[in-house]
């Protein structure tokens, strides 16, 4: 079952001092119209800085956290490393001017440069779970975006090192 799969980057996730921008493309803004009175979007993105046939190959991982199991599987982290590396952020937006293609948030986990593949405006009825469940490794990590800024990320990975 292979079968090629064709993107098109909308526009280019910028990183500055005083935050992120996403730039959309000319020809795509259009689509941003809208999209002015939410307050977050997710953000579906390409880490183009990691995009290589070895992390495309990574299948498992050695405990990448501290308080996982010694081998866990590539789709039970948020790592780059994937056999297609699309990654998706929810981000709160701060400001939309869709005249300019232009949305501004204050953090976004992607480098300078990220090609942006797409965009959808979040939506607590079909985005916000009620009832999750997490594996007993990262049942402490914060419950909401907004907590996980003052939470001690550091102390979680194996970096190495």
């Amino acid at each position: 079952m292979s079968k090629n799969i064709e993107l098109h980057p909308i526009g280019v996730i910028r990183a500055g001092e005083d935050g992120f921008r996403l730039e959309i493309e000319e020809k795509y803004r259009p689509a941003v119209s809208g999209l002015e009175g939410f307050g977050h979007a997710t953000v579906l993105w390409w880490p183009h800085k990691r995009d290589n046939p070895e992390n495309r190959n990574i299948l498992e991982v050695a405990k990448p956290y501290k308080k996982a199991p010694a081998i866990l599987g590539i789709f039970a982290t948020r790592s780059e490393a994937r056999p297609n590396p699309v990654l998706v952020t929810t981000v709160p937006l701060l400001h939309v001017d869709a005249k300019e293609g232009l949305l501004v948030t204050p953090y976004i986990d992607a480098e300078d440069g990220s090609p942006i593949l797409d965009i959808k405006p979040y939506q607590p009825c079909i985005d916000r779970i009620r009832d999750t469940r997490q594996p007993e490794w990262c049942r402490h990590w914060p419950q909401y975006a907004e907590d996980s800024a003052a939470f001690d990320w550091e102390s979680e990975f194996l970096f190495p090192g």
